[in-house]
C-alpha cells in the first residue's frame, strides 16, 4: 500500500497452532515440492549456529533427543557442532528402531560415521550412567517438539530429574520440553524443562507468544524461516505477531514530503489545582506523538497547566482551555467555536492522560467524542469515563477508528469483572470486546494485545518489567497517536507498530539502566535507536536470518 508521504510494505507474521504447523509442513513438502528432510536440515543448521553465536564459550554440548522429528532436529544440530570442532554428546532417549523418515535419516548421518560421542539411553535407570554429560556448557534440549500433547511421562519426565542436577544453560529446540504448543497462558503448571533460550521454526506458536518460556525475560525466543513458503503458512487462529507491523515504520519517507503529510495529534488531559497536579501526563503523551513522528502536536489543558506542559519541549503546541476550581477541563470548553476552533486542522485525537473525572470534565470528554470524527485513543480517565457510558462508547466508533488502551483494572471497569478475571484469559476479554464494540482495545501488561474490531488479535512481545511505572500508559498514548497520524490508511498496524516499539525502547534503556530505575522518559529517549535497530531481524544462521520475539541478541 502506499500512504502519503511513505512507500509501505508489510507481511504480518501469523501465530499458527500445531496442527496448522503440521499442515503447513506437509504443504510445504506436497504442494511446493520442497523435501521434508531440507526442512529438517534448515532448522538443525539454524539450530548449531545459534548455539554458537549465543553460547560463544561453550566447548562443551549435550543434545538430548527424542525419537520424532524434534529429536531429528538435535542429532543435525549435533553432528554440525562435532564437525565444528565442539566436544559434542548425544543421548537418544529411546530406541533406534522407533525412529522414522527423516529422523532416522538424521541419527543414520549422526552414527556413520559416529560424530562425537553417542549414547542410546533405553530406560530411567540408564541415565545414572550418563551424569557426566550434564557437565556441558550448554545442553540442547531436542526431545519433544510442536506434536507433543501433556502430560509429559516416562523417559522424558526421568530425563527432567536427571537434568535438575546441572547448572549449564539449556537451549530448547522449537519449545521447552513438556510445554504445550497452543497454551496461551503465561506459565504451565504440568513439568516442563527450563530453558534459557528458544529457537523455534517457520511461525511461532501460540506458547511462544503467550508464555514465559525462559527463565528470565530478557533470554531469547526467536523464530528462523527454514524454507517453506509464505503460502503454506496459513492460520485460522486470528493471532498475530505485533512486532511484524514494525516494518511500517522501517521505510524512508518520501523526498517531497512535508509535515503536513504526518498528521496533526490533538493531546487532550492534565490537570492543575486542588483535584491534583497531573500535567505531566499529557506532557509526555505529546512528546511521543512527536518523537514517532507526527507532523504537528497540539497540547490542550487546563490553563493553569500549560507553562508545565510549555517546559516540557519548545517543538510542542500549546492550547489553554477554561478550567473548573478544581484545575479540570471545564464544560463550557465545549462552546461551538471554542470546539471549531480547538479541533481545526486536527487528524488525530488523544484524550485521557491525567484528565481527572470531575462532572465537568466528564461532560466535556465525551461532548468532544462526540462532536469529532477524527481517529482517536482513549487511555486513563478517559476509559473510565467511557466505562459507565457503554450505549455512548459504542456509537462513538461507528465511522472512525477508537482506540482505547486500558491496563487490566481499566479493563475490568469496561466489562463489569475484576482485574484477576481479566487476567484468567485476556485473550479472550480483548477480543470479545473489540468485537462487541467495535473499537482496537490495547490490553496493557505482560504479553500487551491488539484486539481489532474483526476478531483478530496480535500480541506483543517486546518490554520489561521495569515499565510497571507511572508513566509508560501516557507514552504509549502518543506513540500510537503519532503513528494513527501518518498511518491513518492502516490504523491496525500503526496501533500494533506502536505498541511493539514501546516495549523494545524500553528493552534498549533498560540495558543502559536497570528494570528499577527506568522511567517513562528514558524510553522515549531510545525511540531513535528502536527506529533503526534490526532488533527484530538478525542475519546469522542462514539467508532468512532470525527473528527474535523475547530478548537481546548478540552482535
Amino acid at each position: 500500500m502506499e500512504t502519503t508521504g511513505y512507500c509501505v510494505t508489510m507481511i504480518a507474521m501469523h501465530v499458527l497452532s500445531a496442527a496448522e504447523m503440521q499442515a503447513c509442513d506437509r504443504a510445504t513438502t506436497e504442494r511446493f515440492g520442497i523435501p521434508s528432510i531440507d526442512l529438517m536440515r534448515a532448522a538443525s543448521s539454524a539450530v548449531a549456529a545459534f548455539a554458537r553465536r549465543e553460547f560463544p564459550h561453550a566447548r562443551r554440548i549435550t543434545v538430548l533427543c527424542g525419537t520424532g522429528n524434534n529429536g531429528g532436529d538435535g542429532m543435525m544440530a549435533a553432528w554440525l557442532l562435532a564437525e565444528a570442532g565442539l566436544d559434542v554428546t548425544t543421548l537418544l532417549l529411546g530406541a533406534p528402531e522407533k525412529l522414522k523418515g527423516d529422523a532416522a535419516v538424521a541419527w543414520s548421518e549422526l552414527t556413520q560415521p559416529m560424530r562425537g560421542r553417542v549414547h542410546v539411553v533405553a530406560s530411567a535407570a540408564e541415565l545414572a550412567a550418563h551424569e557426566d554429560a550434564l557437565a556441558a556448557d550448554l545442553i540442547v534440549d531436542a526431545l519433544l517438539g510442536t506434536g507433543f500433547k501433556p502430560p509429559m511421562k516416562g523417559l522424558a519426565l526421568a530425563a527432567l530429574e536427571w537434568m535438575r542436577k546441572s547448572t549449564a544453560p539449556v537451549l530448547a529446540v522449537d519449545l521447552p520440553s513438556g510445554w504445550p504448543s497452543d497454551e496461551t497462558a503465561a506459565t504451565f503448571t504440568g513439568p516442563v524443562f527450563p530453558a534459557d533460550a528458544v529457537v523455534t521454526f517457520t511461525a511461532p506458536k501460540p506458547a511462544h507468544v503467550f508464555g514465559s518460556l525462559t527463565r528470565r525475560w530478557d533470554q531469547p525466543v526467536v523464530v528462523v524461516p527454514i524454507g517453506s513458503p509464505d503460502a503454506a503458512i496459513a492460520s485460522d487462529l486470528g493471532i498475530d505477531w505485533a512486532g511484524s507491523s514494525i516494518e511500517l515504520v522501517r521505510t524512508p519517507r518520501l523526498a517531497t514530503a512535508n509535515k503536513g503529510n504526518f498528521g496533526h495529534v490533538l493531546v487532550v488531559g492534565g490537570t492543575f489545582g486542588s483535584a491534583g497536579g497531573k500535567a505531566g501526563a499529557p506532557a509526555m503523551a505529546a512528546l511521543a506523538a512527536l518523537r514517532a513522528g507526527a507532523g504537528l502536536v497540539t497540547v490542550a489543558v487546563p490553563a493553569p497547566a500549560l507553562p508545565v506542559v510549555a517546559s516540557f519541549a519548545p517543538e510542542l503546541m500549546t492550547w489553554p482551555l477554561a478550567a473548573t476550581a478544581e484545575g479540570q477541563i471545564a464544560a463550557n470548553n465545549l462552546d461551538a467555536k471554542e470546539l471549531t476552533q480547538l479541533a481545526a486542522g486536527k487528524t488525530v485525537l488523544a484524550i485521557g492522560p491525567g484528565l481527572g473525572q470531575g462532572t465537568e470534565t466528564v461532560k466535556f470528554t465525551t461532548g468532544l467524542l462526540a462532536a469529532t470524527k477524527m481517529p482517536a485513543v482513549v487511555d486513563a480517565d478517559g476509559i473510565n469515563i467511557l466505562a459507565t457510558k457503554p450505549v455512548l462508547l459504542a456509537k462513538l466508533a461507528k465511522g472512525r477508528t477508537l482506540v482505547l488502551t486500558p491496563h487490566p483494572g481499566e479493563m475490568a471497569r469496561l466489562i463489569g469483572s475484576t482485574a484477576a478475571g481479566v487476567q484468567t484469559d485476556r485473550l479472550k476479554a480483548a477480543r470479545e470486546f473489540a468485537r462487541r464494540f467495535g473499537v482496537t482495545l490495547v490490553l496493557k501488561g505482560a504479553r500487551t494485545l491488539v484486539a481489532h474490531p474483526d476478531g483478530r488479535v496480535a500480541v506483543n512481545t517486546s518490554g520489561n518489567p521495569g515499565m510497571a511505572k507511572g508513566g509508560s500508559g501516557d507514552v504509549l498514548t502518543g506513540l500510537i497517536a503519532g503513528l494513527l497520524a501518518q498511518f491513518p490508511e492502516d490504523a491496525a498496524r500503526a496501533v500494533e507498530a506502536a505498541v511493539y516499539l514501546h516495549g523494545l525502547a524500553a528493552d534498549i534503556a533498560v540495558r543502559e539502566t536497570d528494570e528499577h530505575t527506568l522511567l517513562a522518559t528514558d524510553s522515549l529517549a531510545r525511540l531513535a535507536q528502536t527506529f533503526r535497530s534490526e532488533h527484530h531481524r538478525i542475519a546469522a544462521g542462514g539467508p532468512n536470518g532470525y527473528v527474535w520475539l523475547q530478548g537481546h541478541c548478540r552482535r
